[in-house]
């Protein structure tokens, strides 16, 4: 009886079991890294997905926009400025009650020097929107729409309902913006 198991029959199956395991590791990591944006960046994960047509490439494009931010100096408000910036918030509310769009306008202000406050760029809107994705994507949909409207306001083609919905988008991502992470 001849013993057809030689060394080099070991070798190629040591080589396949290494090239699955990794294959296996590959797969686990893409699928962990997944898990991981997808609840970290919540809505925000779908959207970019969508606007990029490629998972691979959105959560390339998440990965950059944490990496980005993690390089910036986002610092929380020290109290006396969140107190301020509370009070401010509810001058502006109730300035909404008579003049509308001025309020709206004055929130939109508001929301940004926050932002700049914080250490986020709000130069530019898009890369601001970018910027705040990894720390606040649950609002994020919500400081598009109120943008908008302000952008509108602009053309006077906005409803009073569409201010008040504004006025709470805003609300929602001011609060976002001065609560303690």
């Amino acid at each position: 009886m001849l013993n057809t198991t030689g060394p080099t029959t070991w070798y190629v199956i040591g080589a396949v079991v290494i090239v699955v395991l990794v294959v296996l590791g590959i797969v686990v990591a893409q699928r962990n890294r997944s898990m991981r944006l997808r609840q970290k960046f919540g809505p925000e994960y779908d959207r970019t997905v969508a606007a990029t047509a490629s998972r691979p490439e959105a959560e390339k494009e998440l990965t950059k926009r944490e990496n980005r931010v993690k390089r910036m100096h986002i610092e929380e408000l020290p109290a006396g400025a969140r107190t301020r910036y509370a009070e401010e918030w509810r001058t502006v509310q109730t300035r909404f009650v008579d003049e509308p769009k001025s309020a709206l306008v004055k929130a939109d202000q508001l929301v940004t020097n926050v932002m700049r406050d914080r250490g986020y760029p709000t130069d530019d809107f898009d890369q601001t929107v970018t910027d705040l994705s990894p720390d606040h994507p649950q609002v994020l949909q919500n400081y598009r729409a109120a943008h908008g409207v302000v952008t509108r306001t602009k053309d006077g083609d906005v409803s009073t309902e569409d201010m008040r919905q504004a006025m709470v988008h805003y609300r929602s991502l001011f609060d976002d913006l001065l609560s303690l992470k």
